[in-house]
């Protein structure tokens, strides 16, 4: 494991890991589309949407879950069992909470400063989109 802050899981509730890694993943997003090469910001947040949108998250878990580690799918399970009283729109209830654990375990990659192995995933998602 790269180095990180020293990360407990009770330190933490997993929504508040979601909304970090929320954050997280979205950078990630961005920063791949950005690597296709120059162009309009306006196409960039479109394709930026269709990555983030919580139908891609819960498709893109269906594809990580079996290479997950036992400490990294512990992580997605708490995310996506945790009780939130946000509901989306555009999902359903099943894909909103995959999106949450999948949103929970980017929180957890980025405090514990697993950047490497967020982008692997990331990547191996996303390219199959």
């Amino acid at each position: 494991m790269e180095a990180g802050v020293n990360f407990r899981r009770g330190d933490y509730s997993p929504l508040v890991l979601a909304y970090l890694g929320d954050s997280f993943f979205e950078t990630l997003a961005r920063e791949y589309l950005v690597g296709d090469g120059n162009c309009k910001p306006s196409e960039l947040n479109d394709r930026a949407r269709e990555i983030v949108t919580a139908h891609s998250q819960s498709a893109m878990v269906e594809r990580l879950l079996p290479i997950l580690t036992e400490d990294e799918l512990a992580i997605y399970k708490s995310g996506r069992n945790s009780k939130s009283a946000h509901r989306s729109k555009s999902a359903s209830a099943l894909e909103y909470r995959r999106a949450t654990g999948l949103e929970c375990l980017y929180g957890y990659f980025w405090l514990t400063a697993q950047h490497v192995r967020a982008r692997e995933l990331f990547l191996r998602c996303v390219q199959q989109l």
